[in-house]
């Protein structure tokens, strides 16, 4: 159904003339269900929107709005302003009057309020920690470190424990197991009570929900097949898309299922939320622009009975029904059929679903690249999501459009996976090793950050595409496998020629730390030699060399210098992702000197010069 049938609302907005992009990137409800919030990153503001009239009644300024929390009754709404160095910016919601601001961390998102009002916990993804704030005081009290880019939070219905989403692996890439993890915090003490890996090749999480009886988590991610040769996608040979449940009694992951479908995959699944009833989870699949809507409780029914199975054929009891059930639990995350019936697919009028909130058995979706939000109805399947408009239409600019092309799924045959499956939402990385066709088969490479891509030719480790265009268009053909369109391509070229650096984590306040300064120093000496190959501006100097690192399986020695620009949220490094940070890099991998002569430099200035690397 096209969106002319659908029934769409546009809000009178003051100022609505003047609107620009809105990327509406997280929502918030009221108690009563009558008002919901609406963080809109690009536009700077949070929408207040009348569930009853579906119009937008007042615009709250807030710079780069990227999280939203409501206090019971709603009288206070908690907005992340994220940046370098974000902000909570705490508002009265009779009056939009702003009672606070509270300093946070790099990009802060995802903050969640302790069901007695007195705490929020944030996630500050580029610090990989949560932070701690106390209400009382206005004042962040403590940072609990996690593995690795939190980027979503929940909290167990007893206040007891935080569960976060931590968006990429740690370590090295070139291991036989790699998996981002879950972590689970004690919110009494602040301490990290587990970290509970997921399965190999889960990484890209991106939302997490709890049941409303605390006993389970819910995880949204890829579920990357990245072990084996890119020669297909038909089935999720590369990247199926998956929902994880994590056990939070035994604080251990409890089993994967997959969300695609034998011959139609569905791409990147981003935000999720678990009904106050316990009967569904709602996952929006950013690439398909679409929902899952699962019935929770057939799901654990199921797990439950495998997991009983399980149990008895651990203890001996080894029946061909039982050892069957055993096999189907291990290996429920390759199985296109698992979730055959317990699940319905929605298609939604919008592009670009990011997150999803549940007022009773009403689902509000907000659809980052149109700029609206979707209302979805689950009491009747029969009635298609309505569009509700949150300001003038208006056309996408060329490289709104290339975000939107890189993110969408539906460039791909079947749409098991967009650009932004292997190279995140902001075309960077999901630090895994792939086994591409551009190069041969059997000689995986690490997923590369595309920032600056355009003007740091050629493109690939091994330097096989002459151009960032000449990648894009191979990207489309070869690993998406769906059909050429060179507007699509100039699209994203256009995207890709836009991105610009964050802010590093490692600067303090915007500066160099004392030990990144005496790093510089080290950096630039001759002797050390870092400089030859990477030479302050873009910090390569455009040419391949043999630097050691070649291993059995690859066909030539010398790789593409990289940039090191951003390279704080690159890891892992080198053309196979065998070290796991900058100092192994240049300790452990830098075999006979040979990028870098640091043999001789002491463990304190090894540190020095890792933190001006990572400073950039």
């Amino acid at each position: 159904m096209g969106l002319a049938s659908l029934c769409a609302v546009t809000a009178a907005v003051p100022g609505a003339e003047d609107f620009g992009r809105i990327a509406p990137c997280a929502l918030a409800v009221s108690d009563d269900g009558t008002t919901l919030y609406i963080a809109c990153e690009a536009e700077g503001q949070v929408l207040v929107l009348d569930l009853g009239t579906t119009q937008v009644n007042r615009r709250i300024h807030v710079p780069c709005p990227s999280g939203l929390a409501l206090s019971g009754g709603g009288s206070r709404l908690y907005v992340t302003s994220s940046a370098p160095r974000s902000q909570i910016v705490v508002l009265d919601t009779s009056n939009d009057r702003v009672l606070a601001k509270i300093s946070l961390g790099h990009t802060a998102q995802s903050p969640v309020l302790s069901h007695d009002g007195d705490t929020l916990f944030v996630c500050n993804r580029f610090n990989s920690d949560v932070s701690v704030v106390s209400l009382k005081d206005s004042r962040e009290v403590r940072r609990i470190a996690v593995p690795r880019e939190p980027v979503a939070a929940a909290l167990t219905p007893d206040n007891a424990h935080l569960v976060v989403a931590n968006h990429l692996h740690t370590g090295r890439a070139d291991r036989g197991d790699v998996g981002a993890e879950v972590t689970i915090i004690d919110t009494a003490s602040s301490l990290v009570s587990a970290n509970i890996k997921l399965p190999n090749g889960s990484n890209l999480l991106r939302g997490v929900a709890v049941s409303p009886d605390g006993h389970y988590a819910a995880v949204t991610h890829v579920l990357a097949r990245y072990y084996l040769p890119a020669i297909q996608v038909d089935r999720g040979w590369m990247n199926n898309n998956a929902l994880s449940l994590v056990d939070l009694e035994a604080k251990r992951w409890l089993i994967t299922v997959l969300l695609d479908e034998l011959d139609m995959g569905a791409a990147n699944p981003w935000g999720v939320s678990w009904s106050g009833d316990g009967g569904r989870i709602i996952v929006a699949h950013a690439g398909t622009h679409e929902l899952s809507c699962i019935d929770a409780f057939a799901l654990l029914r199921k797990v439950t009975a495998i997991g009983q199975s399980h149990a008895a054929a651990l203890a001996g009891a080894t029946s061909g029904n039982q050892v069957q059930r055993q096999i189907q639990f291990e290996d429920a995350s390759n199985d296109l059929l698992f979730m055959s019936g317990m699940r319905r697919r929605v298609a939604l009028p919008g592009a670009g679903p990011r997150q999803v909130v549940l007022a009773g058995s009403v689902v509000y979706v907000a659809n980052y690249f149109s700029d609206d939000l979707c209302r979805v109805d689950l009491a009747d399947p029969r009635n298609p999501a309505m569009r509700i408009s949150l300001g003038p239409t208006r056309p996408r600019s060329t490289d709104e459009e290339g975000e939107a092309r890189f993110n969408d799924g539906t460039l791909c045959y079947q749409h098991w996976q967009s650009c932004a499956s292997c190279h995140d939402a902001d075309a960077r990385v999901d630090g895994l090793n792939w086994d591409l066709l551009n190069d041969g088969i059997g000689n995986p490479k690490n997923t590369r950050s595309l920032l600056f891509c355009d003007r740091t030719p050629p493109a690939m480790s091994e330097g096989v595409r002459e151009s960032s265009k000449d990648a894009v268009r191979a990207g489309i053909h070869y690993i998406l496998f769906g059909a050429e369109s060179e507007e699509a391509a100039q699209s994203i070229d256009q995207f890709l020629r836009g991105l610009r650096p964050l802010g590093s984590p490692h600067r303090q306040g915007g500066q160099l730390s004392d030990s990144a300064v005496r790093g510089a120093k080290l950096f630039a000496d001759p002797r050390v030699g870092c400089v030859v190959c990477h030479p302050p501006g873009l910090f390569t100097d455009l040419r391949r060399h043999d630097v050691g690192t070649r291993a059995s399986f690859d066909t030539v020695g010398d790789f593409d210098t990289p940039t090191l620009i951003e390279s704080w949220r690159t890891a892992p490094y080198l053309h196979d992702g065998s070290a796991a940070t900058i100092v192994e890099a240049i300790t452990l991998r830098n075999r006979a000197d040979r990028h870098g002569r640091t043999s001789h430099l002491t463990r304190s200035q090894i540190e020095d010069l890792a933190a001006y690397v990572l400073s950039q």
